[in-house]
């Protein structure tokens, strides 16, 4: 019996006592947010950022079997030497295009010559020549479908593209 009551004893002398004031009720939830490490648009000197830039200077237009660089077309082409001399380490391939009119082979060389009076233009600003590369894809391309002048119009172009 002695042990026993011993036993006890050593049980109540462990028991653990409520504290005399309670912890405060969880609140709402927070949260912690960071702004976001990333810049809020394209990455700069990528093709997305040259086209972001460009807004439609990306592109010029030439008239029916014509490859001259007219005003609006060198205004659009000093915005683009200008991004290629931000970004030096930067190439690009400059396109020819034409209509669906004509064969295929004058397409083919029409679209070289407009691709290659783009590039001569842009060197005459003082971009590097081995930096510039051309292609011509004559009417295999059209960014328009139709067989009227609006389409045309749009079909007659040539296009530069970044590329690293």
């Amino acid at each position: 019996m002695l042990l026993l009551l011993g036993g006890a004893l050593a049980v109540s002398a462990c028991a653990t006592k409520a504290p005399k004031e309670l912890p405060p009720e969880p609140g709402p939830a927070t949260t912690t947010t960071t702004a976001p490490t990333q810049p809020l648009g394209p990455e700069a000197g990528s093709q997305a950022d040259f086209v972001a830039r460009m807004m439609g200077a990306d592109t010029i237009y030439f008239d029916t079997d014509k490859y001259n660089i007219d005003s609006m077309d060198q205004a659009a082409l000093g915005k683009q030497a200008q991004w290629l001399m931000q970004y030096p380490g930067k190439r690009a391939t400059i396109e020819g295009h034409c209509d669906e009119r004509g064969t295929r082979e004058y397409n083919l060389a029409l679209g070289e010559r407009r691709a290659n009076a783009t590039k001569n233009y842009l060197v005459s600003l003082g971009v590097d020549p081995s930096r510039l590369s051309t292609i011509s894809y004559g009417k295999e391309r059209p960014v328009a479908l139709g067989s009227n002048e609006q389409a045309w119009a749009q079909n007659r172009r040539a296009v530069t593209i970044t590329i690293d």
